[in-house]
């Protein structure tokens, strides 16, 4: 007879089992590399992570290949970002150009193309297997069931890929069409499973070399750069690899037999955009395919931070010890939030000038201001480093708006950053410090989006910078700002002609009739007649618009929304004692436009004024202990106001 404790023993250790089994199988580190370069794959690559993200239920760990531009934009992303239980490391791709720059190659993808090729070279060498995914690729399953196939391959399988789904290999698109040897379709390497480990025993790196010399011989230059030489590989080894069922890679080249890896939209694993023409390739089922690329595209990456284990990150410890019941609570909550960033979102080109006194526009906006940015452009020519407080959605539309405007998409010296929407507040001083850290020229003329700068203030100002020997004083060079009521401005060209529009009550000093000491310093009577550049002291509330070196303060993020945002940064400049000088032939005119939901929320509510208050005088007290003796004239201008 069976002893009852020896049965439940039993189910003990089945249970036991199941919860090793469950745990090893959840906390399995899963590697996927990518090749990435340059600012379009860029954001291509964070479409790819974000439908890696949303099925993942196991730790990952990506490595990049990347070039200067994909490092700083993905290495700034992930860090913001901050998604749990992923790792992430990077790898210099002109520390590898050499091992591929001899092949001659023409694909689009240049030199990038042919990367994978080095995965063995550059990745750790105690990295045993890796997935490798080209940038244009969307999952629509979790990748541990790809990677589960490891455990499929015989002992001398190195490498894993689903069949070419194009007739390319085989020869026969056009007259004359000669395309590198393959096994019968050949195989196409946007997504791999390369056992790492294997290949370097078989000596990968040699067997490679000696493929691509061979065919070179003939073939004169590869058409689609590392694809072409594995397939060669392959060809002469074929025991070697393991084909993966086609659906892991539906390839939506136009004329590819792609529908014949799936009987139902639900049976798809992994989808491949590799044609040129990327969403627009002929398919039946196109729209479901673009719907789930856009889901992707437009998806909340704030939702992507869960957790996979129940611990709790740094992030969430530091809410937690807040004090709910502070009143001001939701202020506290947004000085710690960590906000994702996507540095240069759109192609970005400077070259430094040679006399050392460039200058970049320096301004913040969200969605209702996107129209105010041809505008600017027309009127500074310079660089200008602008970041944009949007949705992941919101990003899409000002992509498409960038792309379909003459006037941006020639301007090439504009940074766009975007800082991805988080929170009930604006966090404008955090997306100000984002334009200003990204600044690549000696000088910054910090602004706001909603301001024209006078034609020909650039040069201007490089001009003032030389005169006023900015490179070895401190000076914050004042520009006057105006205003209009008018939508429609017929543009001063002159100081002169400028006050004479003033005197015609077309023009008004920068809110003269609502906040008046928030310019008054700049003495506008003086201003008239000045023909060179005068000095004028800090006063309460002063927020002018400056010219400054990059390396001045940056603005205090404790200050969201509404109020107080420039005055707090103006008053940490004067404490540094930098001299305001006002520029006697510099303006700037505001446009119109609605009030912004923060000013409204200021107005209405007494719990934001209060909080508001109780920031103020914390600002103080930090100023203080800071800058000593120096700050004391704030607390005593705070206490007469």
């Amino acid at each position: 007879m069976l002893c009852p404790c020896r049965g439940k023993l039993k189910l003990l250790v089945v249970s036991l089992s199941f919860v090793i089994l469950f745990t090893w199988l959840y906390l399995l580190l899963i590697h996927v590399a990518c090749v990435c370069a340059g600012h379009n794959a860029s954001r291509d690559v964070v479409t790819l992570v974000k439908s890696i993200l949303f099925h993942r239920r196991n730790p990952l760990h990506f490595h990049f290949i990347t070039d200067t531009v994909a490092n700083q934009i993905l290495s700034t992303l992930f860090q913001s970002w901050m998604v749990p239980s992923v790792q992430v490391s990077f790898y210099d791709a002109d520390e590898l150009k050499s091992e591929v720059s001899w092949i001659p190659n023409k694909h689009y993808s240049g030199i990038y193309g042919l990367m994978k090729l080095t995965l063995t070279k550059a990745l750790p060498s105690n990295l045993s297997k890796v997935i490798v995914l080209d940038t244009d690729i969307t999952f629509a399953t979790d990748i541990a069931e790809l990677w589960a196939i490891f455990r499929k391959f015989t002992e001398k399988q190195v490498i894993g890929l689903v069949e070419n789904q194009s007739d390319w290999y085989l020869g026969n698109l056009w007259k004359n069409h000669k395309p590198w040897p393959a096994l019968g379709r050949g195989f196409n390497t946007g997504v791999i499973l390369l056992y790492i480990e294997r290949l370097r025993r078989i000596g990968w790196e040699q067997m490679w070399r000696l493929t691509a010399e061979r065919e070179l011989m003939s073939m004169l230059s590869t058409s689609l750069a590392d694809q072409d030489i594995f397939n060669a590989f392959i060809k002469q080894n074929p025991v070697l690899v393991h084909q993966l069922p086609c659906f892991w890679n539906v390839q939506l080249s136009d004329h590819t037999r792609s529908e014949q890896c799936y009987t139902e939209v639900s049976d798809l694993k992994v989808i491949h955009w590799n044609s040129p023409k990327k969403l627009r390739v002929k398919n039946k089922h196109v729209e479901f395919f673009r719907n789930l690329y856009l889901t992707f595209l437009e998806y909340d990456g704030n939702l992507l931070r869960r957790e996979l284990f129940g611990c709790p990150s740094q992030l969430q410890q530091a809410l937690e010890e807040l004090d709910e019941d502070d009143q001001c609570y939701d202020f506290r909550r947004e000085r710690i939030m960590v906000h994702r960033v996507h540095l240069y979102f759109l192609q970005y080109e400077y070259t430094p000038t040679a006399d050392g006194t460039d200058i970049t526009l320096v301004a913040q906006l969200s969605m209702d201001r996107l129209q105010m940015l041809e505008a600017i452009c027309k009127h500074w020519e310079g660089p200008i480093s602008l970041a944009l407080y949007m949705s992941d959605a919101e990003a899409q539309q000002f992509l498409r708006y960038a792309q379909a405007s003459e006037v941006l998409k020639n301007r090439k010296n504009v940074g766009y950053h975007i800082v991805y929407k988080e929170g009930q507040f604006y966090p404008v001083n955090l997306v100000r410090n984002v334009a200003l850290r990204n600044v690549n020229t000696p000088y910054v003329f910090l602004t706001d989006v909603d301001f024209l700068p006078m034609y020909g203030l650039y040069d201007y100002l490089r001009k003032s910078i030389v005169q006023l020997d900015m490179a070895n004083t401190k000076k914050a060079l004042v520009v006057p700002a105006f205003e209009t009521l008018r939508y429609r401005l017929s543009f001063p060209k002159s100081k002169a002609e400028l006050l004479s529009m003033l005197d015609m009550g077309t023009l008004y000093t920068f809110r003269y009739h609502v906040w008046t000491k928030g310019h008054a310093p700049t003495k506008y009577a003086k201003w008239r007649t000045a023909t060179t550049p005068y000095k004028v002291e800090w006063e309460a509330d002063f927020e002018p618009y400056v010219v400054v070196r990059r390396d001045c303060p940056e603005y205090d993020q404790r200050f969201v929304g509404f109020g107080w945002n420039k005055v707090s940064h103006i008053m940490e400049l004067d404490a540094q004692e930098y001299d305001l000088i006002v520029l006697p032939n510099a303006f700037m005119i505001h446009m119109p436009h609605a009030p912004s939901f923060d000013i409204s929320k200021f107005r209405s509510s007494p719990s934001y004024r209060y909080c508001l208050t109780t920031l103020k005088d914390e600002f103080h007290q930090d100023l203080s202990r800071k800058y000593g003796s120096a700050a004391l004239k704030y607390l005593t201008a705070q206490r007469n106001i």
